[in-house]
């Protein structure tokens, strides 16, 4: 119980922080502040993207992975413009993954077994940072991206991966 207190806890939190910052100018393909698409990696799913103004969105994504399956999982986004384009951009942020059932691939550990699989049904907790490419072409309603980043998990025990996807998704 005490877990599950501490994740809502967390979740409020960051809610209430994403609320704080909402804008209404949207940056996304043609100003549309909202796109939903495909992730391929890790995890392998569904994805949302919602643009809070020029720099800042929330991700979420649904599937399959090595840390559960499902997997959930929400990012923060602080995009910034390393190219002087107006088609590709970086961005990085924090986030979490919730992981349900049991996981099918390795972690990294420390200790006398260096590698081990997330075992059993219990509710996997990680947070994650991340970093990518996004890239999207002039009058299209289309954002690529690729990225990766440290996935550190912490319940049910305590652990190490790394994430990396490539997906698209559509600004309708």
């Amino acid at each position: 119980m005490k877990k599950f207190t501490c994740i809502f806890r967390a979740a409020m939190a960051v809610s209430l922080l994403l609320l704080a910052t909402v804008s209404l100018s949207a940056q996304g393909p043609r100003n549309k502040d909202f796109g939903f698409g495909i992730i391929l990696g890790e995890p392998t799913g569904g994805t949302v993207k919602f643009w809070l103004n020029r720099e800042n969105a929330i991700t979420a994504s649904i599937g399959a992975s090595y840390f559960g399956s499902p997997r959930i999982g929400g990012d923060y986004l602080w995009h910034f413009n390393a190219f002087n384009s107006s088609v590709v951009k970086l961005y990085a942020g924090p986030g979490v993954a919730l992981g349900f059932g049991e996981g099918k691939g390795f972690w990294y550990k420390e200790g006398k077994n260096k590698f081990f699989v997330r075992e059993g049904s219990d509710l996997g907790f990680a947070f994650r940072g991340i970093f990518g490419v996004n890239i999207v072409p002039n009058n299209t309603p289309l954002e690529i991206f690729f990225e990766l980043g440290p996935l550190v998990g912490v319940s049910p025990a305590f652990g190490s991966a790394f994430d990396a996807a490539v997906g698209v998704r559509f600004y309708p």
